[in-house]
């Protein structure tokens, strides 16, 4: 931007002699032309010029920039210099050298905003320090006055330290750096983090030069998050991990410290390359380990706080700093492992039963179960073989039903076992989990901690009777309930199925026996040991036939021997009747003889 030179005027000019084309002085009327052209050439729009202050009144302020009028600014724009006065040299933006009145239009505002974003870019290249001021806080930060541009201050911004009140900046003088410039919005972020935080880096690397490992500090706590504390050493700060800040269980650092809380720090570990240092707290007192009554031993009864809980168990603190393990499969004696959320919960004050003790690596296991009597001590005399009991279904498998009696007694009923009559394939055909079923104690083997159980055994072994029944050759009335390759399931009386093989399922008419079709079926086969019947539909028209063949088998070899009889006794009577005819007639012929 140009500067535009303002020509000196001619003392005692005398402009009824320039108006009749006579000189002026020691100039001539062409100089004069020439001088005010060439303060015409060097005046454009857009340009930030200085102008002299010819008068002010209380709106207005005339301004002189050497052209042929004055150009007035409202005084408003002129706020922030009071002191202003007649003579003074201004700085003013060329916003129409001549407007649609022919006037010369001027700005001071724009001139120093302009000037402003000028100097606000050349801060920013060059790095250099700046003063502002505090005008007012805003959502995210402050605003702060450079130059006569408002600028974002970033609440991250105003200090190394975490700042909680915004309002002691208001209305304060401070030095920034220009940190970024959105030269599309005119939008300026300042800093005085910046400016402090080199410095802090040379204070940073000084510390953590005399630093060591063990090392006991002073610091003051600068801020508190979900993992840890960070405390403020004097220009550096290190970590406390929430670990690290109590020997017991700390759910939120805010149980152990407050904000600018002076506290004592121990040097756990530092990194002189990324400036980290872990610091703790829990170390500069005694392990509380080593304040647990020497007289605890394993056996002993103790009581705790469920303090955190998981899947595999639950830790109790018995004493501050001082956790046990009570694993989920001590719990409880049953032998079904569950969630430990199952039978406690975080806060819950228990009585365990320490079951070992590691003093040097400072380890504690601890039993519930323990308090109460192992239900298997005593299982021959409170479940004896042959005592009936009610047990509730736990989990199916394939070959049968795992129950439980009581907690810790559970027992197997194999499938063989639910149902003198019934085929059952697999287990949830007969009952269902979580219900209640009847047992009686077949077995017990007290090393693996299981019962054989049965549950068909309550009940009389029907099997005896229907030997008397189903007996080898008789007929009975059956439903055709299940159809195989090999053959199909027929249901008896009694409850009681069969089994016929394809062969013995074709009727007399030729046709095969169809599903769901009641039909006589001959017993074939009984064996009560494996509780088979075998049967026949085809047998029964077989057996008829043979029997009706059978029948029929005498009478025709009757009427065979006779009809072989008859044509021999024929021959007998001809023969009879022709030897007797001769004979007659011989003995005619004699007694013919006779007479004559």
């Amino acid at each position: 931007m140009s500067e535009l030179k303002v020509q000196t005027p001619i003392e005692d000019f005398d402009w009824d002699a320039y108006a009749n084309g006579e000189t002026a002085g020691s100039k001539s009327r062409q100089e004069l032309i020439e001088t005010y052209d060439e303060s015409l050439k060097t005046a454009k729009d857009n340009e930030v010029v200085t102008g002299v202050i010819k008068s002010i009144s209380k709106r207005e302020v005339r301004v002189d920039i050497g052209m042929k009028s004055d150009a007035i600014i409202p005084i408003s724009e002129f706020r922030y210099n009071p002191d202003l006065k007649v003579g003074d040299e201004v700085e003013v933006y060329i916003e129409n050298l001549e407007d649609k009145n022919g006037q010369l239009k001027l700005s001071h505002k724009k001139a120093c905003q302009t000037r402003s974003w000028d100097r606000v870019n050349q801060a920013l290249e060059n790095d250099e320090i700046i003063k502002g001021y505090v005008k007012s806080r805003t959502k995210g930060g402050m605003i702060v006055d450079v130059f006569g541009i408002e600028a974002f201050l970033p609440g991250s911004q105003i200090d190394v330290r975490p700042i909680r009140d915004y309002d002691v900046f208001v209305d304060k003088t401070m030095e920034f750096k220009v940190v970024k410039i959105n030269q599309e919005y005119k939008n300026v972020v300042v800093s005085h983090k910046a400016l402090i935080e080199a410095e802090l880096e040379a204070q940073k690397k000084e510390i953590i030069s005399k630093l060591e490992k063990g090392q006991v500090l002073e610091g003051k706590v600068k801020n508190i998050t979900p993992y840890g504390v960070f405390v403020d050493l004097g220009g550096v700060d290190g970590l406390v991990h929430i670990t690290d800040l109590s020997w017991g269980r700390v759910s939120d650092p805010r149980e152990v410290v407050e904000l600018d809380q002076d506290i004592k720090v121990v040097i756990l570990d530092f990194d002189n390359e990324k400036k980290r240092i872990a610091l703790g707290v829990k170390q500069l007192l005694p392990h509380p380990w080593d304040a647990l009554d020497a007289d605890v031993k394993v056996g002993d009864k103790i009581t705790g706080k469920v303090v955190v809980l998981a899947d595999y168990g639950a830790f109790v603190e018995v004493q501050p700093g001082v956790e046990g393990l009570v694993h989920v499969s001590e719990m409880s004696w049953s032998q079904h492992l569950r969630s430990a959320q199952e039978f406690l919960k975080v806060g819950d004050e228990i009585e365990a039963v320490v079951l070992t003790l590691d003093r040097d690596d400072r380890k504690m296991s601890l039993g519930i179960k323990q308090l109460k009597n192992d239900p298997w001590e005593n299982i021959d005399t409170k479940y004896s073989i042959g005592s009936r009991h009610t047990a509730k279904v736990r989990n199916f498998t394939n070959f049968g039903v795992f129950v439980e009696i009581e907690e810790g007694v559970d027992g197997l009923i194999h499938i063989s076992d639910l149902s003198w009559t019934k085929k059952i394939k697999h287990p949830s055909e007969f009952t269902q989990i979580g219900n209640e079923i009847e047992v009686q104690v077949l077995e017990i083997d007290k090393d693996n901690r299981r019962l054989s159980l049965g549950h068909k055994q309550l009940e009389e072994n029907p099997w005896d009777v229907f030997e008397t029944i189903f007996t080898v050759g008789s007929v009975h009335e059956g439903t055709i309930t299940e159809m195989m390759d090999k053959g199909a399931v027929i249901a008896l009386e009694y409850g009681v199925e069969g089994f016929a093989t394809p062969k013995h399922l074709v009727k007399e008419d030729g046709s095969q026996a169809k599903l769901d079709e009641k039909l006589k079926f001959k017993v074939l086969e009984f064996n009560k040991d494996s509780k088979r019947i075998i049967l026949s539909h085809s047998r029964i028209a077989e057996d008829a036939n043979k029997a009706e063949a059978k029948a029929q088998k005498p009478a025709a070899a009757k009427k065979a021997r006779k009809e072989e009889e008859q044509p021999q006794l024929t021959q007998n009577v001809e023969k009879t009747t022709l030897g007797d005819l001769g004979a007659l007639q011989a003995l005619k012929e004699q007694m013919q003889k006779g007479d004559k």
